[in-house]
């Protein structure tokens, strides 16, 4: 009995000690484990934030730059409108066809080409008009090409059509008209209806008898086309030029604004 008294008695008291240091150990480890959790999530905190600060700064500069680029469009927007404008201004008078001007013009706005029209006699007459190569006309003053012909920089391109009321064949001229004369570059005969076909287109207008190609500028002259009246022409198409440039400018800086 005092033996197994003895053994419960260290039983008892050797028990307790063990749970201790077993409990001592679990704390231990688990301390330590919390320590290595929190380290290693500082860590890789700190190693994201430091992988970030490139990407921010490369964005923030790359939209300063995007918008330093957008504001300076609109700046120079700005001045060519005002270039436009004045430069609009300066045409207004000038482009204007006087009262006695024989053709009725039709200009649709956003086009580079107007259209006249006129009868005469049993005839009817169209004019299509292009814009002057302005911008290339005046590198080539620059260049002072000795070669060019003389008003080369202020000629314009009409394409003259001549047609009968009964709708049938029509004439028509490739013109190119110079400050103080008209030149015919070819002549060609459409068909007006369906049943006319025509193969055969004739000769280069230059090959042409100089007597015939005289008679064919006297033809048109009569007609209108004329050095007065493709001069006030040109004014038109020099005004119309800048009006079309004007309004693309300002619908290329709306568009940029919104």
């Amino acid at each position: 009995m005092a033996f197994s008294s003895m053994l419960r008695r260290a039983s008892s008291s050797v028990l307790p000690l063990a749970i201790r240091t077993v409990r001592s150990s679990r704390t231990y480890h688990s301390a330590a484990f919390t320590a290595f959790s929190t380290e290693k999530r500082n860590l890789t905190r700190e190693l994201t934030r430091r992988s970030w600060v490139p990407i921010l700064q490369f964005s923030t500069e790359t939209a300063a730059a995007e918008l330093s680029a957008h504001e300076n469009l609109i700046r120079v927007l700005e001045s060519e409108i005002q270039c436009a404008e004045e430069s609009d201004d300066d045409n207004s008078v000038q482009g204007t066809p006087p009262d006695e001007f024989p053709f009725k013009i039709q200009d649709n706005r956003g086009e580079r080409t107007i259209l006249l029209t006129r009868e005469y006699q049993d005839e009817i007459i169209k004019v299509e008009v292009d814009m002057p190569d302005i911008y290339a006309e005046e590198e080539a003053d620059e260049e002072g090409d000795e070669n060019d012909e003389e008003g080369s920089d202020e000629s314009i391109h009409l394409v003259v059509s001549v047609s009968k009321d009964n709708g049938g064949l029509q004439l028509e001229f490739g013109v190119t008209a110079y400050p103080n004369e008209i030149s015919i570059d070819h002549l060609s005969m459409q068909p007006g209806g369906s049943e006319d076909d025509l193969t055969y287109d004739g000769p280069e207008f230059s090959d042409l008898d100089p007597n015939f190609q005289k008679a064919l500028l006297k033809y048109l002259e009569v007609r209108g086309i004329k050095p007065c009246t493709t001069n006030c022409l040109r004014k038109y198409m020099v005004k119309k030029d800048s009006e079309e440039y004007l309004e693309w400018l300002k619908k290329l800086k709306k568009f940029i604004e919104h």
